[in-house]
């Protein structure tokens, strides 16, 4: 069975958090790795082309509709994919920088003005998994109050990739 797992911490050896400091929130999936011949930046890749899926983009568009109102950023129009499959770090992957990379995770950030975010792709060869995971530091009040209403899709969206992605 290839199922999704939710975790209650961060995985081992991840270095997402690395200076990252507290971490207001977390979120964390791990799933089966079906073929052993897959590699980090083609499980990014993998992910991210889910992600331009019709109901996606309608959630993404309304977000920037409503976050526009409050003077945040928009996050625009999807950035092409890197059909390269190499995400080095200061590169684009979609709307994200990629922060950190090793040879086995992906760490990829955005900051603004109300909280600071970093989504993570880890690949555990050795156990057969892959991990995502998402940490937020709230910067202030702001920041609480616009996580409140996204935090319900952002954890539906991000478990939809991961369980119909082709690992």
């Amino acid at each position: 069975m290839n199922s999704v797992k939710r975790l209650d911490c961060i995985p081992a050896g991840s270095v997402i958090s690395d200076g990252f400091g507290d971490i207001d929130y977390c979120e964390s999936y791990e799933k089966s790795v079906q073929s052993q011949n897959k590699n980090i930046d083609r499980i990014v890749t993998d992910l991210l082309d889910l992600s331009f899926h019709s109901w996606i983009v309608g959630l993404k568009r309304s977000r920037d509709l409503i976050v526009g109102i409050f003077g945040l950023k928009a996050d625009g129009k999807n950035a092409l994919i890197n059909k390269e499959c190499y995400y080095p770090v200061g590169s684009q992957a979609m709307i994200f920088t990629v922060i950190k990379r090793t040879s086995d995770e992906i760490v990829m950030g955005k900051d603004d003005k109300h909280l600071v975010f970093r989504f993570s792709v880890l690949l555990d060869q050795n156990a057969s998994k892959v991990y995502v995971t998402t940490i937020v530091k709230f910067y202030n009040l702001g920041g609480r109050l616009y996580f409140a209403p996204v935090k319900p899709f952002h954890q539906f969206i991000v478990y939809s990739l991961i369980k119909h992605n082709l690992l």
